[in-house]
């Protein structure tokens, strides 16, 4: 007897598989006496392509390619090659977000995240003997 074992697919229509939208990219993270510096590679993007965003202690970055369609195109698995970056990073909250500051150059990326200042501690006050 004969064992037929069926592979799961979680679609709803056979032979449809979702693939992802965005590829992560290589990144270098150096942390500075003020600030926190990433480095992330994403060849083809320029500019008008980045968005960055922060919620709460996240750090997202989007960079989308300029895509090009030719009149004779046809695809030859080169869609995975065409995706979109993104990169998602928890830095937390003693970061200053607000004040972040990034530059594209060449297909790569800089962005520079001062660290926040932190109040000087209190020292606690010498204690008088009255009586």
């Amino acid at each position: 007897m004969h064992t037929i074992i069926h592979r799961l697919n979680h679609s709803r229509f056979p032979g449809t598989e979702s693939k992802q939208a965005f590829r992560s990219p290589h990144y270098d993270c150096m942390d500075l006496s003020a600030a926190l510096k990433l480095v992330v590679y994403v060849p083809g993007v320029d500019a008008s392509g980045v968005d960055i965003t922060s919620q709460g202690p996240d750090l997202f970055v989007t960079a989308r390619k300029t895509h090009h369609v030719r009149a004779n195109w046809q695809a030859l698995h080169l869609e995975s090659v065409q995706r979109d970056y993104q990169l998602k990073l928890r830095l937390g909250v003693s970061f200053d977000f607000e004040a972040l500051q990034a530059s594209v150059a060449r297909g790569v990326l800089t962005i520079v995240v001062p660290k926040k200042q932190l109040a000087p501690a209190r020292l606690p006050l010498p204690h008088r003997q009255v009586a």
